[in-house]
């Protein structure tokens, strides 16, 4: 259930960021941004016109993983958290590193929820342990395969330690995938430059499908 304004102290109600969610190409990266930046910095945003570039503007089901999500790690105020809603308010209280495990119930992208979390559970004190059920090779989102061959080996280049499994495949449009990551803590910040190709040093490739 969502928490709402009329449940928070007046005393403790934070200052807002408006956000314009038609900007730029007006999809969902505007909303998973937010959210992630909001966790990180306990700064409340109201976003407006949700995915109005959208042929469906609002949020759709897997939108509302990401508020959801959001919501269950940080025990954020929100409001606005519907189906096709084009008006979200997400106030971020306190995000606990933990167990967690989040069904989108559809070929939503699995990874595009990991984005949106990943960045404000690095950032604490204890390890975190995801498991996220819904699509994973999806044609507008980043593949597992790519989340574990090409994003994670670059973050561990600059300290942030994880380990990912795909448990199953899931694909667009059935899904019933499922992703698991565990995040620790990032202790040591190292420097990274990716300004320099260097040289070959190997390639492979490999090819997954499906028989639906």
């Amino acid at each position: 259930m969502n928490k709402t304004l009329a449940n928070m102290p007046a005393i403790s109600q934070p200052a807002t960021i408006q956000i314009d969610g038609s900007q730029g190409e007006g999809g969902g990266q505007i909303l998973r941004t937010a959210l992630a930046l909001s966790m990180i910095t306990g700064q409340a945003f109201e976003l407006i016109k949700i995915r109005a570039g959208r042929k469906k503007p609002g949020l759709m089901r897997q939108h509302l993983v990401y508020v959801q999500a959001s919501q269950h790690i940080s025990q954020a105020y929100v409001e606005g958290a519907e189906l096709h809603s084009q008006r979200l308010y997400f106030a971020p209280q306190h995000v606990q590193s933990g167990k967690y495990q989040f069904q989108i119930g559809s070929a939503g992208s699995t990874t595009l929820v990991l984005q949106t979390l990943l960045p404000a559970l690095l950032l604490q004190n204890e390890a975190s342990e995801l498991t996220i059920s819904g699509g994973t090779h999806n044609p507008l989102a980043p593949t597992a395969d790519f989340i574990e061959h090409c994003f994670l080996p670059v973050l561990a280049k600059i300290g942030i330690e994880s380990e990912f499994k795909l448990n199953k495949a899931g694909f667009f449009p059935i899904g019933a995938g499922e992703i698991q990551i565990k995040i620790q803590p990032w202790q040591h910040r190292n420097k990274l430059c990716l300004l320099e190709r260097g040289n070959l040093q190997s390639t492979e490739a490999f090819s997954i499908g499906s028989r639906r």
